[in-house]
């Protein structure tokens, strides 16, 4: 049995490094900035020979409730309690602060076992630090530096003395499962071009959840779970880190990604946002289906088509949620005029699942985890080489290529070579001249005849090698 590592201590002392430094990849976001972190972030950890969970915190505050720095409190005191073990972070650099003994209180009083941690103990100094570390009361100060390694077989030890190594050393194989990632590449090759294999709705699905800030993506999260696991409020751009949260529908393994709000990018100066963007932007890349929050109040703006676009570019399978429909005054009128903006906007990704959704008061969230599915099953889809090539004859004969420069194109046949997203090859004479206005309704008449609606569809034009080029014509 795999156990749990919550990472505790007040702003700035390195949580978020330690925690990269654990999990073995740069997963949290790191700054010189006091608070970087603010919701808790679990994943599966390696201490050399012990494998566990461990959780990236926010740093502890004093602070009223109904604050941001309050509900960051929350999360913290939330991961205190779920937690095996505590690994107490100070500043060997700085010494003990006030909020040091306080919060030491509030760990003791869990009564769970803790680990005292004294990080940054490479810096010059930090000596005296660390020795101040012993009137907190929670034993001996273990000296690491998170940033450079060093220290680590001594925390090793450090953990087996406080739990035991039955429990540390116990059935370990599902974390080691759990460590390793997989990515899915932008179109996957397929292996037999006839055949059309049945959806498989019991895999795992990994969806990204987008959008401008204050659209609403943490409360949708925190409602779709039925948890307050992410932190939320009126403040906008609460949200820094990409947030993965496991979750479990209909049978259904499904991994969340919370994502910070996207601003245009003349707007996005301080480096912690372009950060913030840069983590959300890769979170977006990973996974298979990608939710666009919209606020309906004011939908469609700029920076909403940019997200989708981006999406819709990268391959991912966009839907829709027009979120704060409970504010819409007159529903009716508005989802006309919303549905004839994003056939008008996203000509792009014709037929794009679109659902009113609240957030707030959890309305429309079946609905939309419907439409998630029923895109997952578009994007996945495949057509086989003989029903294309039959499909490609009547086009043909319908709506044959123009002339160009007075010689008329060819189009041999058409074969799908990928999928997530569908990616066709089409060979023809010409490729480089063969208008993109002729591709563009290659494309429509593929989705209106195969129904392949609201996903990205690639298209790529080949010509097959002229087997007589390059060779001089021998004289009779």
């Amino acid at each position: 049995m795999s156990f749990k590592v919550a990472i505790i201590g007040r702003p700035n002392v390195g949580k978020s490094t330690l925690f990269n430094r654990l999990v073995g990849r740069k997963l949290a976001l790191v700054d010189d900035t006091p608070g970087v972190t603010r919701d808790r972030r679990v994943h599966p950890a390696k201490l050399y020979d012990i494998t566990f969970d461990v959780v990236d915190t926010a740093g502890f505050e004093d602070a009223p409730a109904s604050t941001l720095p309050g509900r960051m409190r929350q999360q913290t005191e939330i991961a205190i309690r779920e937690a095996d073990l505590i690994f107490f972070l100070t500043d060997a650099k700085a010494g003990l602060m006030p909020d040091d003994r306080t919060f030491a209180e509030v760990v003791r009083r869990s009564g769970k076992p803790v680990v005292l941690v004294a990080n940054k103990a490479e810096a010059r100094g930090a000596q005296g630090g660390m020795l101040e570390a012993w009137e907190l009361g929670l034993g001996e100060p273990v000296p690491v530096s998170a940033e450079h390694g060093q220290g680590m077989p001594d925390l090793r030890d450090a953990v087996i003395a406080a739990l035991g190594k039955e429990l540390v050393f116990g059935e370990d194989e599902e974390a080691d499962d759990e460590i390793a990632t997989s990515e899915v590449l932008i179109g996957e090759d397929i292996a037999d071009p006839d055949a059309e294999p049945a959806y498989d709705e019991t895999k795992p699905l990994r969806i990204a959840v987008v959008g401008r800030p204050n659209a609403g993506k943490s409360t949708l999260i925190n409602t779709l779970i039925d948890e307050e696991r992410l932190l939320t409020g009126p403040e906008a751009g609460i949200t820094r880190d990409s947030i993965s949260v496991d979750w479990d529908w209909r049978g259904r393994r499904i991994k969340l990604f919370d994502t910070a709000g996207m601003r245009r990018k003349a707007r996005v100066q301080e480096k912690l946002e372009k950060l913030s963007v840069t983590d959300g932007l890769r979170a977006m890349r990973f996974a298979e289906v990608v939710i666009i929050v919209l606020d309906a109040t004011i939908p469609f703006e700029k920076q909403d088509l940019q997200i989708a676009d981006l999406i819709i570019r990268e391959g991912r399978a966009p839907v829709i949620a027009f979120n704060k429909w409970d504010l819409i005054d007159h529903p009716q009128e508005m989802l006309a005029e919303l549905r004839e903006k994003t056939e008008r906007l996203l000509p792009q990704a014709r037929g794009i699942q679109a659902v009113t959704v609240s957030a707030e008061t959890g309305r429309g969230l079946d609905k939309l985890m419907d439409a998630v599915v029923r895109t997952h099953k578009v994007w996945n889809s495949r057509v086989s080489t003989g029903k294309l090539n039959r499909w490609l004859e009547g086009i043909l004969a319908h709506h044959p290529p123009p002339a160009v420069a007075g010689r008329r194109l060819k189009i041999k046949y058409v074969t799908q070579a990928k999928t997530r997203p569908p990616g066709f090859v089409v060979s023809c004479s010409r490729p480089d001249a063969l208008p993109q206005s002729y591709v563009r309704y290659l494309v429509n008449s593929l989705r209106e005849s195969f129904d392949i609606p609201g996903v990205p569809i690639r298209m790529a034009l080949r010509t097959s090698d002229n087997p007589f080029a390059g060779r001089a014509r021998k004289k009779s």
